[in-house]
């Protein structure tokens, strides 16, 4: 008998704010620039805190049309515990879409691809299950900030 398809459980939102991005430099067809994250807030049924400042985003072109994302930053819990995160995932939209977007503007979330795999690390009893767990990471950006809706994989 198959399996059914995994589940998802809504678990918290991380509202990132970031600094300017900047140009870090060219290869082989790719593109390599850094944003730096700057602090944030984390809200939901699962997990309550902040963003501390310091972490950041590496992102690599790879073409027109899809950045490769590499995000590293630390959550600082409401109990005070300190969580590691690895965020890598991917921005994927249409060439006429990432015109938009690298011309500045805003563009809905459902006019791009903005997924990622995040992995968690801490030693903290309370928070312990987030470094044993599978998740998915939902991306928008709004306002300034990269909005990612976590979700644990049931």
């Amino acid at each position: 008998m198959a399996e059914a398809g995994p589940e998802l459980r809504f678990v918290f939102e991380a509202r990132v704010d970031i600094g300017p991005g900047e140009h870090v430099g060219n290869g082989d067809g790719d593109e390599l620039d850094f944003t730096p994250i700057t602090g944030g807030t984390v809200d939901g049924p699962s997990l309550c805190g902040t963003i501390v400042p310091g972490g950041g985003d590496w992102a690599v072109r790879r073409g027109p049309t899809v950045w490769e994302l590499d995000a590293r930053y630390l959550i600082r819990a409401a109990d005070g515990a300190l969580i590691d995160i690895v965020n890598r995932g991917y921005f994927r939209a249409t060439a006429e879409v990432m015109g938009r977007v690298d011309a500045g503007d805003e563009v809905d979330a459902s006019e791009v691809y903005f997924r990622t795999s995040p992995v968690f690390r801490t030693d903290a009893p309370a928070h312990r299950w987030l470094a044993e767990t599978v998740f998915v990471g939902l991306a928008r950006d709004e306002a300034g900030q990269v909005c990612v809706r976590f979700f644990e994989v049931l």
